[in-house]
């Protein structure tokens, strides 16, 4: 058996100071979304216990505190409801709970699949309708966080079989078909905001997003999930190679730009870069582990090594990593440990032995030796507050499997579209 690194001891106390919910600070739970933000309040907190309590490394009865705190207001759902906040963020972490006890929150669950599938349906046919229109998208439409690749995750888990799962896949498809803007062809993901979705002087042609968070790279890895798990419709095998076929275009040895400018499309396609941290969010990790999945859908082993190497590259690469300034699951060292112990599960017995090698040099640099972590997690907690994202909550959560060395026990990350 694989001795657990020390760095677990950093987890296991993170979560015994986010036990009780009657002892969160009034900063955090006076926020207005506290009880409904998967990102950023409860349902984040309760998925760490969620998980700890599957593996056996905790009790159950922080997750029923927990959900209760997210279950005790008028649940949000339509248009102000997305995958980290409102129905679905909720439905996520149920669905998890269910997975380790099965049978359980049924009828919560019944009641939140409903909200979920009616709301994805209502976007797919407002989305389809601006394609028809011929905009372009907002990322809000179609991303992770906000978007229905985000709701899709929640589809997959919930109702695999159903319409909804299809009808947010054939819109992604419809996504990938290029669009023409102001006289020039744009990949159909283009947005003529900026990467905050909003306005922005800065990019005064809009943008393509090539993140997980916020870009395509989200959009393709709900496409090979879904087709991993059997779920496919007309053109998805195209859409994922259209998007593949894009990124590639942009990538730069083992890193990608953030975003694609009119002014990348006018110049050299490649252009020097400076040192960016291979994050979930934005960067190699998030990317990679997209690319690596749509390897593995599509059955491209080719693919699969260069994803794999480019991650196993970047995460050991100094510069990348002194960019990387946070513990954080988003974009901080144990996200990119947990992404490598994923990705290297997944990948070719040489390209493992990397992944493992820089999950484990992650680790030691998360939680190097004679550190206290008591202190370490009451400091995380004070600089960082518990959110799941940025925060103590998703540090713990995803420093679990690769600190123990297995796969978890629940399908948390699928909210990260990595699995």
């Amino acid at each position: 058996m694989t001795t657990p690194h020390p760095a677990l001891r950093l987890s296991d106390r993170i979560a015994e100071l986010l036990a009780d919910p009657a002892d969160a600070p009034e900063a955090w739970t006076s926020r207005p979304q506290w009880r409904q933000s998967l990102a950023h309040g409860a349902p984040g907190i309760a998925l760490l216990h969620i998980e700890r309590a599957a593996t056996g490394r905790g009790p159950w009865e922080p997750v029923r505190a927990w959900l209760s705190v997210a279950a005790d207001v008028p649940v949000t759902s339509g248009a102000d409801s997305y995958l980290y906040y409102g129905a679905p963020a909720l439905a996520h972490a149920l669905a998890c709970a269910a997975q380790a006890r099965l049978g359980s929150h049924q009828r919560a669950l019944d009641h939140l699949d409903q909200a979920v599938t009616a709301d994805a349906v209502r976007r797919c046919d407002e989305a389809t309708a601006r394609i028809d229109h011929g905009d372009l998208p907002v990322l809000a439409e179609f991303d992770t966080i906000r978007g229905l690749a985000g709701l899709g995750a929640v589809l997959l888990c919930l109702a695999p079989d159903g319409d909804a799962i299809r009808r947010v896949l054939g819109y992604l498809v419809r996504l990938t078909e290029d669009v023409k803007h102001n006289g020039e062809l744009l990949p159909g993901w283009w947005t003529a905001s900026g990467p905050s979705g909003k306005p922005d002087e800065r990019f005064p042609g809009g943008h393509a997003n090539t993140g997980v968070a916020h870009g395509i790279a989200g959009p393709l890895a709900l496409l090979a999930l879904a087709l991993r798990h059997g779920v496919e419709v007309n053109g998805q095998r195209e859409a994922i190679g259209t998007i593949l076929a894009w990124l590639e275009r942009w990538r730069d040895h083992h890193t990608w730009p953030y975003w694609v400018t009119p002014a990348h499309l006018t110049g050299p396609t490649r252009r020097p870069m400076p040192p960016q941290r291979p994050s979930w969010c934005y960067g190699t990790a998030g990317v990679t582990r997209a690319q690596q999945l749509a390897a593995l859908a599509i059955d491209d082993p080719r693919l699969r090594h260069d994803a794999e190497t480019a991650l196993a590259t970047a995460l050991v690469d100094p510069k990348a990593l002194a960019a990387t300034t946070d513990l954080s699951a988003c974009h901080g060292y144990a996200g990119l440990a947990h992404i490598a112990h994923r990705a290297a599960t997944d990948a070719s017995p040489r390209d493992a032995a990397r992944l493992r090698s820089a999950a484990d040099l992650l680790l030691d640099t998360i939680h190097p030796p004679h550190t206290d972590p008591d202190e370490q997690a009451r400091r995380l907690l004070t600089t960082a507050g518990p959110a799941f994202l940025e925060g103590a909550a998703g540090t713990a959560l995803t420093l679990l499997a690769p600190a123990i060395g297995t796969t978890p026990a629940t399908r948390w990350d699928a909210c990260l579209l990595i699995a």
